[in-house]
């Protein structure tokens, strides 16, 4: 902009020509340019409310209209793995085409590779999605992924790999006693301490019904093989018939599995089970208010207390704000809450939680942007 095509001066001398406000003004210009583009959080930016740190933020782009609920995993060689949903074409629906992507962090989650890694090619009809990675207590990794083929034939498959994410086994489906179309959250397969695989499921259309029903009924499913078979709980009892979607399941103290279930009563609902996962006490409504959208309650390896993530909002539907908070009793109370989106028109939901060292990282998914968000998180921090 400072030269012409008739000037014998140079850029930097041409500069000095100018008077002394348009100079002063011209440098503060280009070093607030300079800062903003240090600052950019494409991939990496400074702490945030003096504990959250955004890491990656996946937004769509070119025939990859959406990236969405993925889990994590820690390599033995210390890097750490994230897979997601990558959608392709033109539509973001929830049933168009995607595959499973992933990307990788050598840094504890600081910065994460540009491009992305095809894990998964797109098995089902519609989709694979909804991933959830687990390292077993053997010391193999188990892969768990939707693989979508109709709205009446959507199951989660399993595969493992034993040498640190290189090679996978063959695709496994984990339930073949019934047929429909379930739903299996990112994030959600656990190990309990006695060893057993466990999940829970919500099946919303079975083939021969017309249409899907909101209110799924809800199973759990167990291994105590490592995944090689699975056998079905008892269907949890809806005696109030809510809205009941998307269970996850957190292991207590006591030796108690703790079912959380949205649904649209205004907060989370709760199931017990005192048999690891046989059988289930009938549904109740919890101490979490809630709109219809997903939670997450883990476990804080350095502290042994649980972690909360979720929508604290259960006057309306809004997926908005988003918080964490801490029980140190179990459940029975939530305390540090802290927000960690509160834009009145977002809507962050389907969380994914990963422990590193003294922090963790937290992924979620922004309906605003279609994108995934990878945060990081002090555990001090979340404690003050």
């Amino acid at each position: 902009m400072l030269s012409t095509s008739n000037s014998k001066i140079s850029g930097n001398d041409q500069f000095w020509q100018f008077p002394e406000m348009i100079k002063i003004s011209l440098l503060v210009f280009i070093i607030l340019i300079v800062a903003g583009c240090r600052n950019k959080p494409e991939r990496n930016s400074s702490r945030m409310n003096h504990g959250k740190e955004l890491v990656l933020n996946l937004m769509p782009g070119a025939d990859n209209p959406r990236n969405s609920e993925g889990d994590f995993i820690t390599l033995k060689d210390g890097r750490i793995l994230f897979i997601y949903s990558h959608y392709t074409g033109s539509s973001a629906n929830d049933h168009a085409n995607a595959y499973l992507a992933g990307r990788y962090s050598s840094d504890n989650g600081e910065t994460w590779s540009e491009k992305e890694v095809k894990i998964v090619e797109q098995e089902g009809k519609m989709n694979v999605m909804s991933v959830s990675l687990l390292r077993l207590q053997n010391g193999e990794i188990a892969f768990f992924y939707l693989r979508k083929n109709s709205v009446t034939d959507c199951i989660p498959y399993l595969r493992i790999s034993k040498d640190e994410a290189k090679t996978w086994s063959n695709p496994q489906p984990c339930i073949i006693n019934k047929v429909g179309y379930f739903v299996l959250n990112n994030n959600r397969v656990i190990q309990l301490k006695n060893g057993r695989l466990l999940f829970a499921v919500a099946l919303h259309q079975s083939p021969g019904e017309k249409d899907a029903t909101d209110a799924g009924r809800i199973w759990s499913y167990y291994s105590d093989d490592n995944g090689k078979s699975w056998t079905a709980g008892e269907e949890v009892s809806n005696p109030g018939s809510i809205v009941t979607q998307e269970p996850g399941m957190v292991e207590l103290n006591n030796g108690e599995i703790l079912m959380f279930l949205r649904t649209r009563s205004g907060v989370q609902y709760f199931s017990y089970s005192k048999d690891k996962g046989k059988t289930w006490s009938a549904v109740e409504p919890g101490n979490i208010k809630s709109p219809c959208s997903p939670a997450s309650i883990t476990r804080i390896p350095s502290t042994g207390d649980l972690l909360l993530v979720w929508n604290d909002n259960g006057v309306d539907q809004k997926r908005t704000p988003f918080n964490i908070a801490i029980s140190k009793n179990e459940g029975k109370t939530w305390i540090n809450k802290k927000i960690l989106e509160d834009n009145p028109f977002g809507s962050f939901c389907y969380p994914a939680v990963h422990y590193v060292n003294n922090e963790l990282l937290l992924s979620y998914y922004n309906w605003t942007t279609l994108g995934s968000v990878i945060v990081k998180l002090d555990t001090d921090w979340m404690y003050k």
